[in-house]
């Protein structure tokens, strides 16, 4: 990239420092929206710290998602995961990538809220069944009808991620422009303020 447009995305890169400041970029949204491909990317772009909040939690309980799903039923799980992402949010700047029902619970939510900025990835059922359907490793589509059970997901939690402060398209394109489209969302949050309070 050169020229006008290289100049346009580093002041995107700036501005969207400023509003950012010492708060965690946070990203939510369904399964194969591309939290953790596109949150990589925008730490890098933003040359902060990248962390998935599912490999941290795999890391601290030294089990994969679906085992422990298997052996300790989703409620255990969330009760975990509200743990890992409260103690990863008291730190920052940082992209943090979430889990898809992370930001359903009431109190992950208040907390990224307060203590971060949101980016809910939005995808169409499409785009995200194309992408989810070439993993057999998701337990919560481990049913009779996984494209109707995705559907099902889309449509009880679409209405609570529109919480989220910034809402980006994810579509069939490449990551990096999806990450361009992110980092220009956020800078536009910026009021031209030289500083942003923590």
């Amino acid at each position: 990239m050169t020229g006008p447009q290289a100049s346009a995305q580093e002041l995107d890169i700036t501005r969207a420092q400023r509003v950012l400041g010492h708060r965690n970029l946070v990203f939510v949204g369904l399964m194969g929206a591309g939290k953790s491909a596109i949150g990589r990317l925008v730490a890098q772009m933003l040359e902060i710290p990248f962390v998935d909040s599912d490999h941290e939690i795999e890391r601290v309980s030294r089990m994969t998602i679906p085992e422990l799903f298997e052996i300790y039923g989703e409620p255990e799980f969330r009760a975990l995961e509200a743990r890992v992402i409260r103690r990863l949010l008291k730190t920052g700047p940082r992209v943090l990538s979430t889990g898809g029902g992370a930001f359903m619970n009431e109190s992950i939510r208040a907390n990224v809220l307060a203590n971060g900025l949101s980016v809910w990835l939005k995808a169409d059922l499409d785009v995200l069944w194309m992408r989810v359907n070439k993993r057999g490793s998701r337990p919560l589509l481990k049913t009779a009808n996984p494209r109707q059970t995705l559907s099902d997901l889309l449509d009880q939690r679409y209405p609570v991620y529109e919480l989220a402060d910034v809402t980006v398209q994810s579509r069939d394109v490449d990551k990096e422009t999806i990450a361009t489209e992110t980092v220009a969302a956020i800078a536009s949050l910026d009021g031209g303020q030289e500083t942003v309070p923590n």
